[in-house]
């Protein structure tokens, strides 16, 4: 048999049946003891529940019982220290001779020694813990596209384990239960798990990231774009105040989807002010990638190599893809350098017309080129800028919708896309770019569409307030 011995830390009672028990299993050959040492808040709530789940009476410290291993079923109660006392002195002729001073020294280094050994195991699990990513509106294609990417270790680290949470509402439950399944059934190494959420009550608990994917299905004919802002509005007020009071205070939030991307960035900062506002973001890499991509077809070359191209503005709204920092790499002409040599892009396009008119009005085409991308490129878009984020960018431009604080002239207060460089887990504008006229200009247009966008909303929030207070 073994005999268990479970007390509060700092208690002299079970200092004293602890002394007693390890003398008897060191000079008896078939007495086993395990102890189980609770901290002093958490006792009573223990002892409730180990009586409660074996039908004991006992409410003393400590507690003292014979696990029967030979013959299965629940323990024999003991009893307390005098009973213990009683049994070592009736079986085995041995009693305890320790004074009340030596119990109270050994009761203070119990509490001492279990105080540490909590402090080493909270610091291990800390080491262990998954990451915690939480994406909503979970069950459009963006979200099936993204979880291979996050589970992989690209993102985040091939050493860093995490959990999946998606979140959407009650109709779409058997399609995030699928997805869940699916995702199981990969197998991925550094998926520690994925769940499934279709209500709020505990939507964002401990979320390190959250991938907001809420759209608006805009169909201007049906209704006014005012009601499409309150939509959204609606929709950042209920998630803000959610992420303030369960995810972490560090928690990155990143805005992403087909439509109002900038503006769910900026309501969620508004509703939400004890975020962090750097870290509320919006992705515009969609952007980038299609512009990209179209430069490397006119120039036959790879994707890859075509560096720094800029989107200014609103993301799933107007905005401006800015050329003029662009830059090649590994560009097959008459002048070549090593790996790292650059070609200003503006230099290779000898045909000027080209970007003048068919880049730049291309760009309704380009427009309609991501807004039917309802999945991989966005996915990817995501996840590179959260590599990036937890990574660096080593000296690419990123474009990011971010709180504009006055750089490039842009307004305060509006979420712009502009350009950002990645650095030791944070990001900073690259102020240090010049702008041409031609930019400038653009950009106060674009501007003004923003701040009009934010009026907007700041007028629904308004006149929904004294409806509330009623």
């Amino acid at each position: 048999a073994v005999v268990m011995f479970t007390g509060k830390a700092n208690c002299p009672y079970y200092a004293k049946a602890e002394l007693l028990a390890d003398y008897l299993q060191t000079n008896l050959p078939n007495f086993r003891v395990h102890k189980i040492i609770q901290h002093p808040d958490k006792w009573e709530q223990w002892l409730h529940d180990i009586c409660e789940t074996n039908g004991w009476e006992h409410r003393q410290c400590p507690i003292i019982w014979r696990e029967l291993l030979d013959r299965g079923g629940k323990g024999q109660l003991l009893g307390g220290l005098n009973d213990f006392l009683e049994y070592a002195q009736q079986y085995y002729g041995i009693t305890s001779m320790m004074l009340s001073e030596e119990m109270l020294d050994i009761a203070e280094e119990n509490l001492q020694a279990h105080l540490e050994i909590v402090k080493e195991d909270e610091e291990i699990k800390s080491l262990i813990k998954p990451m915690q990513i939480w994406i909503t509106s979970a069950s459009v294609p963006i979200c099936y596209h993204l979880i291979p990417l996050l589970a992989s270790g690209e993102v985040f680290g091939m050493t860093t384990e995490i959990s999946i949470h998606l979140l959407d509402t009650v109709q779409f439950k058997e399609i995030l239960r699928s997805i869940v399944m699916e995702a199981e059934d990969m197998a991925f190494p550094l998926l520690r798990s994925i769940s499934e959420h279709t209500g709020l009550d505990q939507a964002f608990v401990d979320a390190d990231v959250i991938i907001v994917l809420d759209d608006v299905l805009l169909n201007l004919e049906a209704q006014s774009l005012e009601n499409y802002i309150r939509e959204v509005s609606e929709i950042c007020q209920v998630y803000a105040p959610l992420i303030e009071k369960n995810a972490k205070s560090e928690v990155k939030v990143i805005s992403s989807g087909k439509t109002f991307a900038n503006l769910k960035a900026t309501m969620l900062r508004i509703y939400g002010p004890s975020i962090r506002p750097e870290n509320i973001i919006a992705i515009a890499t969609s952007w980038e990638s299609a512009a990209k991509a179209m430069l490397a077809r006119k120039l036959n070359m790879s994707t890859a190599g075509v560096k720094d191209v800029i989107v200014w503005g609103n993301i799933t709204g107007s905005n401006y893809i800015d050329l003029s920092h662009a830059k090649l790499y590994g560009y097959d002409c008459a002048i070549r350098g090593p790996p790292n040599f650059q070609h200003p892009l503006l230099n290779m396009i000898y045909d000027s017309e080209w970007i003048h008119s068919e880049f730049l009005s291309a760009q309704s085409t380009l427009s309609s080129r991501v807004s039917r991308c309802t999945a991989m490129l966005p996915a990817h878009a995501i996840a590179t800028v959260l590599r990036y984020w937890y990574h660096g960018s080593p000296g690419d431009i990123i474009s990011l919708g971010i709180l504009s604080e006055g750089q490039f002239c842009i307004p305060e207060g509006i979420t712009c896309s502009m350009p950002v460089r990645f650095q030791n887990g944070n990001w900073e504008v690259m102020t240090e770019l010049e702008i041409d006229e031609t930019t400038q200009k653009v950009l106060r247009r674009l501007s003004h569409e923003l701040v009009q966008e934010k009026l907007v909303a700041l007028k629904e929030i308004n006149e929904m307030q004294p409806y509330e207070a009623e």
